[in-house]
């Protein structure tokens, strides 16, 4: 099981405060540090309020070393898509090949409506998110010196020089998440390198696997897709300091308790057909509870 640092900055964070945890997440040796999307705190206050996600992985790529970098998730309805590609390439170049490209529909309107952000409804940004993903992984998979062209009911690009090129080939990994029975199955197939499913109950995540399971068998993929999940942890070397720890959360954490514990809860994770997960973290001074995952966790998983 490979295991990755989850953060929610948009809840109050500064870039300093994501470069301390991203670096501790690499010393610990943790497999990867992502970031959500995010321009609006969902509780509390938000101070010093958000910071972008793709200026955050591009700052990050050159101050990290080894950890892959990446977004649960991008949504489709904060940048256009070519933009996209160019970004998340150039950062890719910048961390030497180390960026994931986790693509979404969007979901939280209000973000939407307080930075004058369009929110059609959700058939539109599922039409939206199908081009995008088409379109980013077309830019980056066409030869250098070849064009470009895509006609889509929401985008058009015409004779696109498809620059600039990604370290990794055909481009860096994309994630597709969710939980949704029929769309997102298909998209994930068809274009994910990996499935994520944040926040669900364990029956519930093995469900959505066996979905993508089987649309990927419809699609005649060959490809291996790589099962994720992703819950918000709260772990203590004893049970007092782990109850400690999600006392101080705005929320219920789906991974809570002792190592012990919370080896066992990622486990039927694992079982279920996850080899990575992600480990939300939302109180970013705790460094400790990081060196605690690595140290007493993490060794402990299959």
């Amino acid at each position: 099981m490979r295991l990755c640092i989850f953060t929610e900055p948009q809840e109050g964070a500064s870039h300093d405060d994501l470069r301390r945890v991203a670096q501790r997440a690499e010393e610990c040796g943790f497999d990867g540090f992502f970031r959500s999307d995010h321009f609006l705190a969902m509780s509390g206050d938000g101070l010093p309020g958000p910071t972008d996600a793709w200026l955050t992985i591009a700052a990050l790529a050159v101050q990290t070393s080894r950890i892959r970098l990446g977004t649960l998730v991008t949504s489709a309805t904060f940048r256009l898509p070519g933009p996209l590609a160019i970004a998340v390439a150039q950062a890719d170049q910048m961390s030497g090949g180390r960026v994931e490209l986790g693509l979404g529909a969007g979901w939280f309107e209000a973000e939407h409506t307080a930075y004058g952000i369009p929110f059609p409804p959700v058939g539109e940004r599922f039409d939206r998110l199908t081009e995008q993903l088409a379109i980013v992984t077309g830019l980056w998979g066409t030869p250098v010196g070849e064009r470009f062209t895509f006609h889509g009911r929401h985008y058009d690009l015409i004779d696109s020089p498809a620059l600039p090129k990604p370290v990794q080939t055909p481009g860096p990994p994309i994630i597709v998440g969710g939980a949704g029975p029929k769309r997102t199955p298909a998209l994930a197939a068809r274009y994910a390198d990996e499935y994520n499913v944040p926040f669900r109950a364990l029956d519930e995540t093995r469900q959505a696997y066996e979905r993508v399971t089987a649309a990927c068998e419809a699609a005649g993929r060959e490809a291996p897709i790589v099962f994720s999940a992703a819950q918000t942890v709260a772990c203590g070397r004893t049970t007092a300091e782990a109850k400690s720890r999600a006392e101080r959360l705005s929320l219920t954490p789906g991974i809570y308790g002792t190592p012990a514990e919370v080896v066992d809860q990622i486990g039927r994770y694992a079982e279920a057909g996850a080899t990575r997960f992600f480990l939300q973290i939302l109180d970013l001074s705790d460094l400790d509870h990081l060196d605690l995952l690595a140290g007493e966790v993490a060794p402990q998983l299959p």
